[in-house]
């Protein structure tokens, strides 16, 4: 009878692996960690005072007593910078992703910001 022995079946045995962390690796872990969790919550702010800030406005600018055009200019501006905001908070700080969303975001207000523009 023939035996066929797999790769995978054989362990090879010069080599020995260790999964031990040294304690540096594991502050490094945490610290990124808790850069990444206060990241997320400074965009997170940013992204609340953008939703709510820009929805006032745009509110108050349309159905305000007194129409005034400098507050939907307010609502534009803040619809186009406060994304961008939150876009250099995460790429200054290494998530890359984030701040390419962020950035998406920004150059799709433009449109909106130019229409509260010409609304204004």
């Amino acid at each position: 009878m023939l035996r066929v022995t797999l790769e995978i079946e054989r362990a090879p045995l010069s080599r020995v692996d260790v999964g031990l962390r040294s304690a540096e690796e594991i502050r490094a872990d945490r610290r990124a960690a808790a850069l990444r969790t206060e990241v997320a919550l400074k965009v997170t702010l940013v992204t609340l005072i953008w939703l709510v800030s820009v929805s006032l406005l745009v509110g108050w600018g349309v159905t305000g007593p007194q129409r005034q055009p400098g507050t939907l200019l307010l609502a534009a501006l803040a619809a186009i910078v406060l994304p961008f905001v939150g876009a250099v908070i995460a790429t200054r700080h290494g998530q890359f992703r984030l701040g390419g969303v962020y950035v998406v975001i920004t150059l799709a207000m433009v449109l909106p910001a130019l229409s509260l523009i010409r609304a204004g």
